[in-house]
Protein backbone atom coordinates (compact mmCIF):
# COMPACT_ATOMS: atom_id res chain seq x y z
CA UNK A 1 0.00 0.00 0.00
CA UNK A 2 1.18 3.49 -1.02
CA UNK A 3 2.86 4.91 2.54
CA UNK A 4 0.95 8.37 1.72
CA UNK A 5 -2.37 6.55 2.03
CA UNK A 6 -4.13 5.86 5.41
CA UNK A 7 -7.63 3.62 6.11
CA UNK A 8 -10.01 6.11 7.74
CA UNK A 9 -11.96 4.38 10.32
CA UNK A 10 -15.81 5.86 10.31
CA UNK A 11 -18.19 5.98 13.34
CA UNK A 12 -20.35 3.74 11.89
CA UNK A 13 -19.45 0.48 11.94
CA UNK A 14 -20.70 -2.79 9.97
CA UNK A 15 -21.98 -4.01 13.11
CA UNK A 16 -24.40 -0.79 13.55
CA UNK A 17 -25.55 -1.33 10.06
CA UNK A 18 -26.08 -5.11 10.76
CA UNK A 19 -28.10 -4.41 14.06
CA UNK A 20 -30.40 -2.34 11.72
CA UNK A 21 -30.76 -4.31 9.53
CA UNK A 22 -31.59 -7.16 11.60
CA UNK A 23 -29.55 -9.62 9.45
CA UNK A 24 -26.24 -10.92 8.13
CA UNK A 25 -24.03 -9.42 5.31
CA UNK A 26 -22.52 -11.97 2.95
CA UNK A 27 -21.33 -12.17 -1.07
CA UNK A 28 -23.17 -15.05 -2.90
CA UNK A 29 -21.08 -16.19 -5.91
CA UNK A 30 -22.58 -17.97 -8.87
CA UNK A 31 -20.12 -19.17 -10.81
CA UNK A 32 -20.72 -21.24 -14.44
CA UNK A 33 -20.70 -21.02 -17.96
CA UNK A 34 -22.66 -18.10 -20.03
CA UNK A 35 -26.05 -19.48 -20.42
CA UNK A 36 -26.03 -21.41 -17.61
CA UNK A 37 -28.89 -19.59 -15.44
CA UNK A 38 -26.61 -17.87 -13.26
CA UNK A 39 -28.54 -14.34 -13.46
CA UNK A 40 -31.75 -15.81 -13.50
CA UNK A 41 -31.52 -17.64 -10.12
CA UNK A 42 -29.87 -14.64 -8.19
CA UNK A 43 -33.08 -12.59 -9.88
CA UNK A 44 -34.90 -15.05 -8.63
CA UNK A 45 -33.02 -15.47 -5.21
CA UNK A 46 -33.54 -11.59 -5.03
CA UNK A 47 -36.62 -10.96 -5.15
CA UNK A 48 -37.35 -13.52 -2.53
CA UNK A 49 -35.03 -12.13 0.07
CA UNK A 50 -36.38 -8.89 -0.72
CA UNK A 51 -39.72 -9.87 0.53
CA UNK A 52 -38.29 -10.94 3.65
CA UNK A 53 -36.73 -7.40 4.16
CA UNK A 54 -33.21 -8.86 3.54
CA UNK A 55 -31.05 -5.52 2.25
CA UNK A 56 -29.72 -6.94 -1.15
CA UNK A 57 -27.92 -6.04 -4.04
CA UNK A 58 -26.88 -7.78 -7.47
CA UNK A 59 -23.78 -7.89 -9.57
CA UNK A 60 -24.38 -8.73 -12.86
CA UNK A 61 -21.66 -9.78 -14.88
CA UNK A 62 -22.92 -8.05 -17.96
CA UNK A 63 -23.67 -4.73 -16.25
CA UNK A 64 -20.66 -4.27 -14.64
CA UNK A 65 -18.95 -4.70 -18.01
CA UNK A 66 -21.13 -1.88 -18.87
CA UNK A 67 -20.21 0.55 -16.55
CA UNK A 68 -17.37 0.38 -14.05
CA UNK A 69 -15.30 -2.31 -15.99
CA UNK A 70 -16.28 -0.90 -19.35
CA UNK A 71 -12.63 -0.57 -19.80
CA UNK A 72 -11.63 -3.97 -19.35
CA UNK A 73 -11.31 -6.89 -22.36
CA UNK A 74 -11.85 -10.53 -22.25
CA UNK A 75 -8.15 -11.38 -22.10
CA UNK A 76 -7.10 -13.70 -19.06
CA UNK A 77 -5.57 -10.81 -17.34
CA UNK A 78 -8.47 -8.58 -17.87
CA UNK A 79 -10.85 -11.48 -16.85
CA UNK A 80 -8.82 -11.52 -13.17
CA UNK A 81 -8.94 -7.74 -13.12
CA UNK A 82 -12.34 -7.77 -13.55
CA UNK A 83 -13.33 -10.33 -11.17
CA UNK A 84 -11.24 -8.53 -8.15
CA UNK A 85 -12.98 -5.05 -8.94
CA UNK A 86 -16.39 -7.23 -8.23
CA UNK A 87 -14.69 -8.50 -4.91
CA UNK A 88 -14.02 -4.98 -3.82
CA UNK A 89 -17.41 -3.71 -4.56
CA UNK A 90 -18.89 -6.65 -2.83
CA UNK A 91 -16.48 -5.61 0.07
CA UNK A 92 -17.59 -2.53 0.31
CA UNK A 93 -21.63 -3.90 -0.23
CA UNK A 94 -20.53 -6.27 2.90
CA UNK A 95 -19.80 -3.68 4.93
CA UNK A 96 -22.43 -1.57 4.33
CA UNK A 97 -24.76 -4.87 5.47
CA UNK A 98 -26.00 -5.53 2.36
CA UNK A 99 -26.28 -9.20 1.29
CA UNK A 100 -24.76 -9.23 -2.39
CA UNK A 101 -25.48 -11.80 -5.61
CA UNK A 102 -22.60 -11.55 -7.66
CA UNK A 103 -23.42 -13.99 -11.43
CA UNK A 104 -20.43 -13.75 -12.78
CA UNK A 105 -18.77 -16.15 -15.05
CA UNK A 106 -15.54 -16.59 -12.92
CA UNK A 107 -13.65 -19.12 -14.98
CA UNK A 108 -10.28 -19.37 -12.99
CA UNK A 109 -9.53 -20.82 -9.55
CA UNK A 110 -7.53 -18.60 -8.77
CA UNK A 111 -9.46 -15.70 -9.17
CA UNK A 112 -12.65 -17.19 -7.63
CA UNK A 113 -9.66 -17.74 -4.20
CA UNK A 114 -8.83 -13.99 -4.81
CA UNK A 115 -12.60 -13.10 -4.39
CA UNK A 116 -12.87 -15.34 -1.67
CA UNK A 117 -9.71 -13.33 0.16
CA UNK A 118 -11.02 -10.50 -0.16
CA UNK A 119 -14.74 -10.17 1.26
CA UNK A 120 -13.05 -13.22 3.90
CA UNK A 121 -13.70 -16.33 3.28
CA UNK A 122 -16.68 -16.39 6.30
CA UNK A 123 -18.69 -14.01 4.23
CA UNK A 124 -18.12 -15.86 0.90
CA UNK A 125 -20.44 -18.54 -0.58
CA UNK A 126 -19.83 -20.40 -3.88
CA UNK A 127 -22.60 -21.44 -6.09
CA UNK A 128 -21.45 -23.69 -8.81
CA UNK A 129 -24.27 -23.37 -11.34
CA UNK A 130 -22.92 -26.68 -13.16
CA UNK A 131 -24.87 -26.17 -16.67
CA UNK A 132 -23.33 -28.29 -19.38
CA UNK A 133 -21.59 -26.88 -22.47
CA UNK A 134 -24.05 -28.50 -24.98
CA UNK A 135 -26.99 -27.08 -22.94
CA UNK A 136 -25.52 -23.63 -22.80
CA UNK A 137 -24.70 -23.73 -26.69
CA UNK A 138 -28.30 -24.58 -26.93
CA UNK A 139 -29.52 -22.25 -25.10
CA UNK A 140 -27.04 -19.31 -25.91
CA UNK A 141 -29.35 -16.45 -25.58
CA UNK A 142 -26.91 -14.17 -26.83
CA UNK A 143 -25.75 -15.86 -29.42
CA UNK A 144 -22.16 -15.70 -28.31
CA UNK A 145 -21.37 -19.48 -28.43
CA UNK A 146 -22.70 -19.21 -32.42
CA UNK A 147 -20.51 -16.31 -32.74
CA UNK A 148 -17.48 -18.12 -31.14
CA UNK A 149 -17.97 -21.28 -33.31
CA UNK A 150 -17.64 -19.28 -35.91
CA UNK A 151 -14.62 -17.29 -34.97
CA UNK A 152 -16.17 -13.95 -34.54
CA UNK A 153 -15.10 -14.22 -30.47
CA UNK A 154 -12.24 -14.66 -29.14
CA UNK A 155 -11.93 -16.03 -25.47
CA UNK A 156 -14.63 -17.02 -25.03
CA UNK A 157 -14.75 -19.13 -22.08
CA UNK A 158 -16.02 -23.07 -22.56
CA UNK A 159 -15.02 -22.81 -26.34
CA UNK A 160 -11.01 -21.22 -26.74
CA UNK A 161 -10.81 -20.29 -22.56
CA UNK A 162 -10.89 -22.67 -20.02
CA UNK A 163 -13.49 -23.22 -17.30
CA UNK A 164 -11.98 -24.27 -14.26
CA UNK A 165 -15.19 -25.73 -12.57
CA UNK A 166 -14.85 -25.71 -8.69
CA UNK A 167 -13.96 -28.59 -6.68
CA UNK A 168 -15.37 -27.87 -3.81
CA UNK A 169 -18.45 -25.54 -4.23
CA UNK A 170 -20.27 -24.79 -1.31
CA UNK A 171 -23.55 -25.26 -3.45
CA UNK A 172 -23.52 -26.99 -6.30
CA UNK A 173 -26.88 -26.71 -8.78
CA UNK A 174 -27.35 -29.36 -11.22
CA UNK A 175 -28.54 -28.12 -14.63
CA UNK A 176 -32.11 -30.28 -14.25
CA UNK A 177 -33.59 -28.45 -11.42
CA UNK A 178 -36.05 -25.97 -12.22
CA UNK A 179 -35.38 -21.76 -11.19
CA UNK A 180 -37.33 -22.15 -8.31
CA UNK A 181 -35.79 -25.45 -6.79
CA UNK A 182 -32.36 -23.71 -7.41
CA UNK A 183 -33.33 -20.83 -6.03
CA UNK A 184 -35.30 -22.76 -2.45
CA UNK A 185 -31.77 -24.54 -2.14
CA UNK A 186 -29.53 -21.66 -2.15
CA UNK A 187 -31.79 -20.38 0.56
CA UNK A 188 -32.11 -23.24 2.22
CA UNK A 189 -28.54 -22.99 2.31
CA UNK A 190 -27.82 -19.25 3.74
CA UNK A 191 -31.18 -18.83 5.76
CA UNK A 192 -29.30 -19.74 9.42
CA UNK A 193 -26.43 -17.50 8.03
CA UNK A 194 -28.91 -14.45 7.54
CA UNK A 195 -29.14 -14.24 11.52
CA UNK A 196 -27.42 -11.56 13.81
CA UNK A 197 -26.09 -13.20 16.53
Amino acid sequence: MNKNLKNHHYSVTKEDRLRRHGHQSFLILFTGLSGAGKSSIASRLEHLLFKKNIETYTLDGDNIRNGINKNLSFSPIDRSENNRRIAEISKLFIDAGTVVLAAIIAPYKKDRAIIKNIVAPENYIEVFVNTSLGTCEKRDPKGLYKKARAGEIKNMTGISDPYEAPTNPDIEINEHLSIDEATALVFEFIKDKLTVN
